[in-house]
């Protein structure tokens, strides 16, 4: 079996996982599947699984970069996933900075 076909043994969401760790060198991901809440939707077909996520990574590759620049940033991390199935992703996207001055609120 070649490593297209082995690639599609492991799941979306532990591939997602490991290119955004790998690129972005995130200290949290944060990936949650909830694909489920749109099972009936148009755009998802009855056998898809694994097509919405909400993602919250916190890496510092994001310093100095616009909330749109690190959309677009993760976006491009998961290229693969989004032209094989994955339709939709929720993204909140912090630096270390940012995290953690949040959690001192």
């Amino acid at each position: 079996m070649g490593s297209r076909g082995a690639n599609m043994l492991i799941s979306r969401a532990n591939r997602m996982k490991t290119k955004l760790q790998s690129v972005l060198e995130a200290t949290t991901i944060e990936l949650e599947d909830v694909s489920h809440q749109h099972a009936g939707h148009a755009a998802v077909k009855p056998n898809n699984v694994e097509t919405h996520f909400n993602l919250k990574i916190v890496s510092p590759k994001f310093s100095g970069h616009t909330l749109v620049k690190r959309h677009r940033m993760v976006y491009d991390a998961l290229a693969d996933e989004l032209q094989s199935g994955l339709h939709a992703l929720s993204i909140v996207a912090k630096t270390p900075q940012e995290e953690e001055a949040a959690s001192h609120r």
